[in-house]
């Protein structure tokens, strides 16, 4: 029986593992440094838009958002929050790029409208945008709680079978030759015919023990939820380019906030041991993110706020995901820069890294995601270059 090792137990670990199980591929072990979702997928802003970038893009975010309707229905626990769609927000300056891609919605049927400030202030009345941005609704869009999510899917993946072994740090992949054979932890070495590394942050310390580089950089981003509202804010999750962050109701009447900070560089981790927690809590910029925020959105002026979180954004060398057969090493596949979305894609990254490790392919042309599209030359410069988050790509969810 074949036996497959996955680390990470974040929601692209968890959504392989799922759909592994489902398609019956043998035993699955899941491999957590900490505990389930503890990473960036428990400090996600779960916002989900399948109107993307590329027409790759597209296609996947159309499967994720599929899987998430199933999910939401099959899933105890979780809710897949799509009552107002999702609106992506535009400057002036910011919008001739996007309307550039409208055909390319239209020609494969991703539902879209385009709405003038006054027409989101009259849909709804908490969003104050100015007379001059443009909004790009995704009726099918929408965001998860993975507070939810999390533990819903861990549980589904348990009951299929799956072993998940948490406190578990994966320190070197091993292989014979051009092939992996599997893993080692602190415990013990667990043979496996096939290995999909999954842990975001983590993946370049961990693919430098099997002599593999690629062109994964991370940011910072830093997300606030706030104490209960007087009363729920009917607002759609907002990807909001011009205030360099979003918004979102969440769960108990709150509101949650999310910015980037453009001349903070990039985090290298360069040891499994790192953690999140390490990061301190950005509380000193809750009120910047309020100001910046406060005009488009006056619900959040006065609120108090009962945490402060930051998470770490994976960023390739041409903003897509790196998703598929790592080049030169039979049975090792990986799941990584997902941009700011990785929560969004999960439900179909998972699936079609199942795919590839079970079937030797995709059952989309994901050509556009393989790892082997990138020279050494590039992804040695690539790493080699300290970058500020205004230097990278802004793809946000």
């Amino acid at each position: 029986m074949k036996t497959t090792v996955i680390i990470g137990a974040g929601v692209t670990g968890l959504s392989t593992a799922y759909h592994l199980a489902r398609l019956g591929a043998g035993k699955v072990i899941v491999l957590e440094k900490d505990t389930v979702g503890a990473g960036s997928s428990s400090r996600a802003a779960g916002i989900t838009t399948g109107l993307l970038w590329t027409e790759t893009g597209v296609r996947v975010r159309q499967v994720a958002t599929a899987e998430f309707r199933r999910l939401g229905r099959e899933l105890p626990g979780y809710t897949y929050h799509d009552e107002h769609g999702c609106l992506n927000l535009f400057s002036p300056a910011l919008w001739p790029a996007r309307a550039a891609l409208l055909p390319l919605y239209a020609r494969l049927g991703a539902p879209h409208q385009v709405l003038t400030a006054a027409e989101i202030g009259s849909r709804w009345p908490g969003l104050n945008p100015p007379d001059d941005f443009i909004g790009l609704h995704d009726p099918v869009g929408g965001y998860s709680e993975p507070d939810e999510y999390l533990p819903a899917l861990a549980a589904a993946v348990r009951a299929m079978g799956v072993e998940i072994r948490e406190h578990t740090v994966v320190h070197e992949l091993l292989r014979r030759g051009d092939r992996i054979t599997g893993v080692r932890t602190a415990a013990e070495t667990v043979a496996a015919d096939a290995a999909v590394a999954a842990n975001y942050a983590w993946v370049l310390p961990l693919l430098a023990t099997a002599g593999i580089t690629l062109p994964a950089k991370t940011f910072i981003h830093q997300r606030f939820v706030s104490a209960p509202l007087p009363a729920p804010a009917a607002l759609p999750p907002v990807n909001a380019d011009p205030y360099l962050g979003y918004l979102r109701p969440a769960a108990g009447g709150r509101l949650l906030l999310g910015i980037e900070t453009p001349a903070t560089p990039d985090r290298r981790v360069t040891t499994a041991d790192f953690r999140l927690t390490e990061l301190p809590e950005p509380w000193d910029l809750v009120g910047p993110a309020v100001d910046r925020f406060a005009d488009f959105c006056p619900a959040l002026r006065g609120l108090k706020w009962e945490s402060a979180r930051v998470g770490l954004l994976s960023f390739s060398l041409d903003g897509e995901p790196i998703l598929g057969p790592v080049p030169g090493v039979e049975g090792l596949f990986v799941g990584i820069c997902f941009h700011s979305g990785g929560f969004s894609y999960n439900p179909a990254s998972g699936r079609f890294l199942a795919e590839y490790v079970a079937k030797g392919a995709p059952s989309l042309d994901l050509s556009a995601f393989r790892p082997d599209r990138f020279t050494a030359a590039d992804t040695a410069a690539y790493l080699a270059t300290l970058l500020t988050q205004s230097q990278s790509f802004r793809r946000r969810h």
